[in-house]
Formats: structure tokens, sequence, C-alpha cells
């Protein structure tokens, strides 16, 4: 069975290794198309370099930019606005664009929470994402973005809370942690075989490593607490089109296709 195409969307240079690393691995080393949108921070600073070392290690192609300014750190994009206070119709209009060029047929980003952080650039590109996930498939929406493409589902990068506790383990005591109940979580991806790249790829941003952010906290750990905390990527699926006639009904098979 062919892998699908998979266009991941996440707010911040980093977020992309650490939720979805694994999935973008597996994808891309199975010869499926596979991309990733940033939301924040400009496309010459130094952690889109990263971001872009990141991506090749991946396999996910060169850094997709939305060019908002992180919500913590306003020059991370000098005279652009924070992804939070930016008009929602601007940001849901240049993501539609990504999609329709792209032309995923599946998506991954953040949950409702904004995983376990629950960072305000989380959410909001979770709001983001939903929105233009859904407008990207109708033509009267974002004209001028290009011709309507519908994605068949929406994943949900989260954790279930029978997984927090070992977390808690690897990383320490956090001050806030959303997670979902276990039964809400429809996917669970082992991630081991590309472990090596994921991690990799953690550690290839260099500015979050430095200032002991969580990249920085991976590159510290020893192999089997990495994969105690890398090794496994849980989602949520959202259905986006009807299945077609005779289409597969388990809905593992567009993430875990090379099982």
């Amino acid at each position: 069975m062919p892998v699908p195409s998979l266009l991941a969307v996440f707010a911040h240079p980093d977020d992309e290794s650490l939720a979805a690393g694994g999935v973008l691995a597996r994808h891309a080393a199975a010869g499926a198309r596979t991309a990733v949108v940033t939301a924040t921070w400009a496309a010459d600073s130094p952690r889109a370099a990263e971001l872009a070392d990141a991506l090749r290690i991946l396999g996910a192609g060169p850094p997709r930019m939305l060019g908002y300014a992180d919500a913590r750190v306003p020059q991370s994009a000098p005279g652009g606005a924070r992804f939070c206070d930016a008009p929602l119709d601007d940001a849901v209009r240049r993501l539609v664009a990504h999609i329709r060029e792209f032309r995923p047929e599946v998506m991954v980003t953040h949950d409702a929470y904004g995983g376990l952080s629950g960072h305000p650039d989380h959410v909001h590109t979770h709001r983001v994402t939903v929105l233009a996930a859904q407008a990207a498939g109708l033509g009267q929406l974002c004209p001028e973005a290009g011709a309507p493409w519908q994605p068949s589902a929406l994943y949900l990068a989260t954790h279930p809370r029978s997984a927090v506790a070992a977390l808690t383990e690897v990383v320490g005591a956090r001050e806030a942690v959303y997670s979902v109940p276990d039964e809400l979580v429809t996917t669970a991806v082992d991630v081991r075989p590309w472990l090596e790249q994921k991690t990799a790829a953690v550690l290839a941003h260099r500015t979050e490593v430095a200032r002991g952010a969580v990249p920085g906290l991976i590159a510290e750990l020893p192999p089997t607490a990495r994969e105690r905390l890398l090794g496994t990527e849980w989602y949520i699926r959202q259905g986006l089109a009807p299945d077609a006639p005779g289409a597969a009904k388990d809905v593992c098979t567009e993430l875990t296709a090379t099982a």
C-alpha cells in the first residue's frame, strides 16, 4: 500500500522534530512526499537555518514559513505580527496556500491543548490548522490561494495520560502538563526504528539546545531515556473527507502504512 503524502504544521522550529519527527522520517523513508509548515520565526533567522538542517535529516524538504513572530520572542520576526495577534483570516489564508500547493493526503499538527506545555502559539496553530484544513477543500474560500484540495485526515499530536508519569520521570516536573484520556488516542506509532534520525533532528535545533530548552534536556539524556521519551508518537485522528467506497476503515493505516 502506498504511504500517503504528509504535511505537518507546527508552531516553532523544533516542534516538528519533537512531536512528529519519527512519523516524518518514516514517511520519507517509505518514499512519501513530506513537508513541514512552521508558523513562527522569519525565514532569514538562525532558527530557520536550524530548521532546514532538521528537515534535511528527516527528509521533509525545505522549510515553509508563515513568517509570524513567536508570542514570547518578538524579535523572531522583526516587523511581523505576533502569530497570536495576527488576523485569523490572514493566517488561515497563508496556510491554505501551502495546503493547496503541496496537496497532502494527510496532515499533522498540535492537539487542542497545544501539547504538554500548552504554549499559546501551539494552541493557536491547532486552531489555524483545523480551519485551514477544512477551508482548503472549499473553492469559494481563498480562491486566490490555488485550486481546492481536501486532505483526507488531520492527525493531532498528543500525549495520553498514561504516558505522562514516564515522561515526567525523564524530563522532570513541569509547571503544566496537558494530556488527554487514553481512549481519545486513535494512533500510537512506534518510531524507534527512526529514533536516531529523530534525535539528530531535535539536536539540530542548536539554539534550543544551548538555552536548555527541551532539546537541551534531550542532549543530556542517555540512550535508554531518549528512547523512552521519543520512541512513541501519539495522535488523535480527525476525518476531513468522506471515506471513498472500499477505503480501508483502519484509522491507523494512514500513519502506519509501512508497519
